[in-house]
């Protein structure tokens, strides 16, 4: 199991040619993208240093690891098209090296990859994704959601609150009101006529209500309680009323799982996006192996016609893949696909392929 000088020369080829194309596709990447919008940023007197800090350094994080996967086929593809056009494949199998073995190096690199594109999606890259989105939706999409009308949401097992308006600048509403039901009869209706988030206090949840009127019934009976002010915790935040394009992309996989769990327990309509992001910080990484596996497959033989072949063959598997992923995904948000057989169904149907590919090329 010791590495050997072939697997480090094999890792080197392979890292150094994953590395070298992510470069060159993002660089092309920000100069598309800067030309496209350079016109957006002009009229929101945006400064340099704000389109470059805040944009483009979360930029190119974020579509290197969206795009990993095609990075990674077609790096394989690359040097080992290369490889086997130098002989140097044909020499490593005479020295008694089979397809199996000579696969090690291979996914030693994958699966170094893999760790970091997951390290890299769930925890680090959703930080730089709160710069990101903020600054598309200000500048660019010049979308700002500053007010909620007409909030219904559970915020506990059997608990039901509902807010007419609310103003996330000032952190307050008005028409508040929260219902509590038991074995589904109602047991205490609270309203107040405003509501105001704590945001100085250290405990989350924190609200002070005025104006509150609480109604206690009891079968046939009700005791009713009034209060000027009434500060209490109410399991809800600002940041539960206003949903902005890419909301997902922005939190980490244990804000994820706790925000899927909250929209469950509150009877959310459609978490599908969530969801679907959620498992993708799974499923991504482990498409490293899969894809690693087909490349090398397709192009360890040498080929009289050279890299156009392999490279073709490997390009047109990639974005049949990337398409795969895109329709699938679709599928559950808009026709009810579970989240978790939508993301990994890709994986699944390429896993088939590059066993088949695996035997051929090893025979």
């Amino acid at each position: 199991m010791a590495i050997s000088r072939i697997d480090r020369y094999i890792i080197g080829k392979f890292l150094t040619t994953y590395v070298f194309l992510i470069g060159i596709i993002i660089f092309m990447a920000i100069i598309f993208d800067y030309n496209e919008k350079i016109d957006k940023f002009t009229q929101s007197h945006v400064s340099a240093s704000r389109i470059i800090f805040d944009y483009y350094l979360n930029f190119i994080p974020y579509f290197s690891n969206l795009f990993s996967p095609l990075f990674v086929f077609v790096s394989v593809i690359l040097f080992t098209t290369k490889l086997a056009g130098n002989s140097e494949i044909i020499a490593m199998k005479a020295a008694g090296l089979s397809f199996r073995r000579l696969l090690r190096p291979y996914m030693i690199s994958a699966a170094i990859i893999a760790f970091v594109s997951f390290l890299l999606g769930a925890y680090i890259i959703p930080q730089g994704n709160v710069q990101r989105v903020n600054f598309e939706n200000a500048y660019i999409k010049k979308k700002s959601l500053t007010t909620a009308e007409g909030i219904q949401m559970q915020v506990d097992t059997g608990v039901v609150a509902y807010i007419t308006h609310f103003d996330n600048v000032t952190k307050s509403g008005y028409g508040f009101s929260l219902d509590k039901f038991k074995d589904k009869k109602l047991i205490s209706h609270l309203t107040a006529q405003t509501i105001q988030y704590d945001t100085l206090s250290e405990r989350r949840y924190s609200w002070t209500l005025r104006m509150v009127r609480i109604r206690d019934i009891a079968g046939m009976k009700e005791h009713i309680t009034k209060a000027e002010r009434l500060d209490t915790m109410v399991m809800m935040e600002p940041s539960d009323f206003f949903y902005t394009k890419n909301q997902q992309e922005t939190m980490t996989l244990d804000e994820l799982d706790e925000f899927i769990a909250k929209q469950k327990m509150r009877g959310a309509p459609n978490i599908s996006t969530f969801e679907v992001e959620y498992h993708k910080r799974f499923a991504t990484p482990f498409a490293a192996f899969i894809l690693t596996i087909i490349g090398a497959s397709l192009s360890v033989k040498k080929r009289k016609s050279g890299m156009g072949i392999n490279l073709g063959a490997g390009l047109a598997l990639s974005f049949t893949y990337i398409m795969f992923q895109t329709v699938s995904a679709t599928m559950s948000t808009n026709a009810g696909l579970p989240a978790a057989i939508a993301v990994w169904i890709p994986n699944v149907v390429f896993a088939f392929i590059a066993f088949g590919l695996y035997h051929h090329a090893k025979d």
